[in-house]
């Protein structure tokens, strides 16, 4: 979806992803904004130790922001703090990076996708409570279906209806292919699984399992093989 004129914006939904320092005083930062998308801004003087602004950008947050530009970074004119959203700490916080190293690395810019904004505020909202894997297996799933790179959950390679009994082997960019017996072969599931996953349905424990290597394997074909910091810095600290 294309996002709209951006010369000047106010009121605007978005959650910050990233910053980084911009000369002496200023950050830039990268936002997910409800309805333009991915938007880096420059955010002058937010450095400063006296900055209105400066404890307000934090990640994970939902601020409102307005912001002014014809370039490909505009000025950040104003943000506010919607509130509700309790801190993330310990566990929660490192897969709430791991959702933000998503959305940078595979988000275009500028382009509006409204539906993964809410299911990316509902799962950080999730993460403040119990923290659950399905929820990230649920958040991954809406961003592949968002870029266009939806799993084929329903119906195997050769379009037939997938077997809750039957077993396959997931092959990126084609699908499920039926296996003939059953056996472990690089991202085999279960139809069950499939199924499950198409349906968002995962109280079936080895549905949960299966579907934690298959949807690693595809985030890693669609980020080019990249280790995401988040997961580097998570098991260097379980180690």
């Amino acid at each position: 979806m294309a996002a709209p004129s951006r010369n000047r914006v106010d009121a605007q939904p978005a959650y910050i992803l990233h910053s980084y320092p911009f000369r002496e005083t200023s950050l830039i930062i990268e936002t997910f904004s409800r309805d333009y998308g991915r938007i880096a801004l420059l955010a002058r003087g937010a450095r400063r130790p006296r900055s209105a602004i400066r404890g307000l950008l934090m990640a994970f947050q939902p601020l409102e922001l307005g912001w002014a530009g014809k370039g490909e970074v505009p000025a950040l004119m104003k943000a506010e703090w919607l509130g509700g959203q309790p801190l993330l700490t310990g566990k929660a916080l490192f897969c709430g990076y791991y959702l933000n190293e998503l959305l940078i690395h595979l988000l275009p810019r500028e382009d509006a996708h409204t539906h993964l904004f809410s299911v990316y505020a509902e799962t950080l909202r999730r993460f403040a409570g119990e923290l659950a894997e399905a929820d990230l297996r649920r958040f991954e799933c809406a961003l592949l279906q968002a870029l266009g790179y939806g799993l084929t959950l329903t119906h195997d390679a050769q379009g037939a209806p997938i077997d809750p009994e039957g077993d396959y082997a997931y092959e990126i960019e084609r699908g499920p292919v039926r296996l003939p017996a059953r056996g472990e072969t690089p991202l085999s599931v279960r139809g069950k699984t499939l199924l499950d996953l198409a349906g968002e349905d995962f109280s079936d424990a080895r549905s949960l399992a299966e579907a934690k290597p298959l949807m690693r394997a595809l985030i890693a074909h669609y980020t080019g093989g990249r280790e995401l910091e988040s997961r580097k810095i998570f098991k260097e600290i379980h180690e």
